[in-house]
């Protein structure tokens, strides 16, 4: 295969996609890099039908490589993921309302051009979240406790451009990350950076029938195939307060190897969704009641280049259409 992937300065040298294309090359297929934030393109000869198989964006929101990607979509080829999923999640505002209006477990959104507008909101409201629309990596997030706090935010925020604004979830100072990769979802937590006082540590952990619902039907809700939701445990129950498209998939086991063979999975059937058609109930070994779905498996066997992949204990995607039904009742395994 021929693939083309889309990636910005901040992303040279990481894992991912790094080792990825590396994987991917070491298989046999043929992997162009375009770097669209310091590169002259020639636009018309670059986005091309027919030249690749697959368009593959890691990019900084608001950085020129969706745009690119949208082009190489608006003439046909495939992109992972689809690009206008992925201007669904880059722009916070918009993703806000998607989700909302869809029944996810999102907070309140509020949007404004300028911090101090924000002043208008209510005492109620506060203590709030703050951070860009277009904003990636934790850029510029604030927990303003409130109102005249606000002011503070000026300088920082001022070339920010559209702001978002959610009330805080009161939580334990931990989030919850949970990575879709090849029908799968894997879960880790981590210290909130809004709680920098908190022992910073990283570890998986198990993944909830509630919260794995949750996070299948963020996929179905935005369209995406490789993604990321960042989940907080607020005293209601968990709470959605981010999307990510090609996160990180820290700590998820073997994750460059099981990112290349969904890369090359979606190119091979033009970015479809998994097939969930047949489905078995089975329990992931934290107690929670799992429905294994479609042809996925644990991750043994030979995957479809070839290659051998670990062991490890995962959830597979459920159908989209049954999540709700499906996972209703949280089951013990959280990890907290």
């Amino acid at each position: 295969m021929r693939l083309c992937f889309l990636v910005e300065e901040q992303y040279r040298y990481d894992g991912m996609p790094v080792e990825v294309i590396r994987r991917l090359t070491a298989w046999g297929h043929r992997v162009d890099v375009l770097r669209p934030g310091s590169s002259l393109l020639r636009l018309s000869e670059t986005v091309r039908t027919g030249s690749h198989d697959a368009w593959v964006l890691k990019t900084v929101s608001g950085g020129p490589g969706l745009t690119l990607l949208e082009a190489a979509a608006a003439v046909g080829l495939t992109t992972v993921n689809d690009a206008r999923s992925i201007r669904g999640v880059r722009d916070k505002a918009l993703a806000a309302v998607i989700g909302r209006s869809r029944g996810l477990p999102m907070p309140v959104t509020y949007a404004a051009a300028r911090p101090d507008a924000l002043a208008e909101l209510p005492e109620t409201e506060f203590p709030l979240v703050v951070k860009p629309a277009d904003g990636s990596s934790g850029r510029a997030v604030r927990l303003v406790p409130s109102a005249d706090r606000l002011a503070e935010l000026a300088g920082e925020l001022s070339g920010e451009g559209m702001l978002i604004a959610q009330p805080y979830v009161r939580n334990s100072g931990i989030d919850l990350k949970v990575y879709c990769v090849g029908g799968e979802l894997y879960a880790t937590e981590r210290c909130s950076p809004l709680h920098p006082d908190r022992p910073a540590h990283e570890r998986r952990v198990p993944l909830s029938a509630e919260v794995a619902g949750m996070a299948a039907e963020v996929g179905a809700v935005y369209g995406l195939d490789l993604y990321g939701v960042d989940v907080l445990l607020g005293p209601d129950g968990p709470v959605i307060v981010d999307v990510n498209d090609f996160p990180s998939f820290r700590l998820v086991p073997d994750a460059v190897e099981r990112v290349a063979r969904a890369v090359l999975e979606l190119a091979r059937t033009g970015g479809a969704r998994p097939n969930t058609d047949e489905a078995a109930s089975r329990t992931d070994g934290t107690g929670a009641s799992v429905d294994r779905t479609g042809p996925r498996t644990n991750g043994t066997g030979p995957s479809a280049d070839g290659t051998e992949s670990g062991t490890a204990d995962v959830i597979p995607l459920p159908e989209p259409a049954r999540v709700s039904v499906q996972f209703r009742a949280t089951a013990a395994g959280e990890g907290r």
